[in-house]
């Protein structure tokens, strides 16, 4: 590993302790840093850094050069930082620095260890998928960046009455959900929206994404999970003149009757996993499935 990029939020400085002990880990080990921009003034303006560092503003700004990614903050940052590194191919390290944090698994107290076991390559590549988004009539807002890596969510906006969301799969008719709206997740996505609205977990690697109606009316309406090759297709009726689309934390309105077409994106995120983390390992601390005490004499 000679050469990464360091993405964190460029609100407010949360991680000032980390990302000293990142660049430090870092320096030690003769690894170049670039240090996204906004970020990189955040943490000039609060006399945090001892040097200069070179800095990266957008997409352009990086390719397969970068060995790695570094994300200080929670899933959230994670999200905005595939933004940037869309299908490069450069693997993500998410250093949790939040609240809860699937995707940034890397307790912020084992920076040094988590580094040292990548230098050592003492990890696993682990491939997620992304869902790509088109509308009829086009959206522009989404022109470049139509993708999503949690979920993509269709959602009523100024209105408390329920929208009806028409929906078909590679072509043939599924339901009408009558609801607040619906969610379509990866697997990724599984632990996030879709799973505080009763959706099911799905394992990283499973080819599955999952349907999630949002308070559905149809009292029978349950979360559907469906091959990643499904090609599905949303058709709204609201009594408002537009919608919500949200493509993970990116959301625009759009106008009623749009058609929303959503399928497997070309190109998957690397996400790197240290050998001291694992997705179970993360599903036992997070959702605390360990905290049940019949189970300790069976750890």
């Amino acid at each position: 590993m000679k050469k990464v990029a360091i993405y964190g939020q460029s609100y407010s400085i949360s991680a000032e302790k980390e990302i000293k002990i990142l660049l430090e880990v870092l320096e030690d080990n003769y690894i170049e840093s670039f240090i996204e921009k906004k970020f990189y003034n955040l943490l000039v303006d609060g006399n945090i850094l001892e040097k200069k560092y070179p800095t990266f503003s957008s997409f352009t700004d990086l390719n397969a050069s970068f060995d790695l990614m570094f994300t200080l903050g929670g899933d959230g940052t994670i999200l905005r930082a595939v933004t940037y590194i869309r299908d490069l191919g450069i693997p993500i390290l998410g250093i949790n620095t939040g609240r809860l944090g699937f995707l940034a698994t890397i307790n912020k107290k084992n920076i040094r260890e988590s580094v040292d076991l990548i230098l050592n390559k003492e990890f696993t590549i682990q491939e997620r998928t992304l869902l790509s988004v088109k509308t009829y009539p086009k959206t522009e807002v989404f022109t470049s960046l139509n993708f999503a890596l949690n979920e993509v969510t269709i959602a009523r906006k100024n209105t408390t009455s329920m929208i009806g969301v028409r929906t078909c799969l590679n072509n043939e008719y599924l339901t009408n959900y009558w609801a607040d709206g619906l969610i379509i997740a990866t697997p990724t996505g599984s632990t996030g929206y879709s799973l505080s609205c009763n959706g099911p977990v799905i394992s990283p690697d499973s080819k599955s994404l999952v349907i999630t109606p949002i308070a559905p009316h149809n009292l029978n309406a349950r979360p559907m999970v469906i091959s990643d090759n499904t090609t599905i297709e949303l058709t709204i009726d609201s009594r408002e003149k537009e919608f919500l689309i949200s493509l993970d934390s990116r959301i625009t309105s759009v106008p009623e009757k749009t058609i929303v077409y959503i399928n497997k994106a070309s190109f998957k995120i690397k996400s790197i996993i240290p050998n001291n983390q694992s997705f179970l390992q993360t599903l036992r601390s997070k959702l605390l499935w360990g905290e049940d005490t019949r189970n300790e004499t069976n750890l």
